[in-house]
């Protein structure tokens, strides 16, 4: 659904775009906000936290909590004051700036399509956060603004791709080393990064192995071209060598005084 596929969801969009949810990530961070403040405040009554309500549990589900099919989006992931700050602060900037990307239409039909797949998964695997799903945001994030720069650790700068391969990595390692029932949950949640970048994703692969390919064909060239540049620069120290050879003495040279 990126690029060529786009006059796919502007057909869409025509048809049914009034559902569009303008201000998606703005709606969703203060959501997570106001559970964060609750929870905060649950717990040091010694009640139990408003999260234990809202989280997303198959068993509980199908015996009648159904709000918890969607609730579970709401449920902050840290509970540090400092970091779900950070969290929720960048999750309505990668929010906002793909909206403004893509447009809320899109943005929307992103967001959902992450939705249906973790809840997939959640009912696969019995449980499920929205953890894959607010890093499919990450992802798309990454993918369209590779290049900008976060504070890691609040004083290291670093672009967002390398985050993203960090990212990456540990969900390959996952698919690799976890179970089928979690191997699936990851692909489900993870289903809008793949039907929307895909195409682009290969691009972006086959590109970085065809310009590998070329450095390599260029250093290559390179060596080549210096072998025979100092085959040649040997070849031609013999020619003197051998033309000095056969130069004949010069009169004195065989004797130094002249006796």
């Amino acid at each position: 659904m990126y690029n060529d596929e786009d006059t796919f969801l502007d057909k869409l969009e025509r048809k049914i775009g009034w559902l569009s949810i303008p201000n998606l990530a703005l709606i969703l961070v203060i959501a997570m906000g106001l559970v964060w403040v609750a929870d905060f405040a649950l717990v040091r009554l010694d009640r139990l936290p408003l999260s234990y309500y809202l989280y997303f549990n198959r068993d509980l589900v199908l015996k009648g909590e159904v709000w918890r099919v969607l609730t579970f989006i709401f449920v902050p992931e840290d509970d540090g004051t400092l970091f779900v700050f950070l969290t929720l602060y960048f999750f309505w900037f990668m929010g906002s700036t793909l909206e403004a990307e893509w447009g809320t239409f899109k943005f929307t039909v992103y967001y959902l399509t992450g939705y249906l797949g973790s809840l997939a998964s959640g009912f696969i695997m019995g449980f499920t956060t929205n953890y894959y799903l607010n890093l499919s945001l990450f992802l798309a994030f990454a993918i369209l603004n590779s290049e900008v720069k976060v504070l890691l650790f609040f004083f290291l700068p670093i672009k967002v791709k390398w985050l993203a391969l960090l990212d990456l990595v540990i969900i390959v390692i996952d698919l690799i080393f976890s179970t089928w029932a979690m191997r699936v949950a990851i692909i489900f949640a993870l289903l809008n990064v793949i039907l929307f970048f895909w195409k682009k994703l290969y691009y972006m692969i086959s590109n970085y192995f065809r310009r590998k390919s070329y450095e390599r064909s260029i250093q290559k060239g390179y060596e080549e071209a210096e072998k025979r540049r100092r085959e040649e620069e040997r070849k031609n120290a013999q020619n003197v060598d051998a033309q000095v050879k056969d130069l004949p003495p010069k009169d004195g040279d065989d004797d130094l005084f002249g006796f």
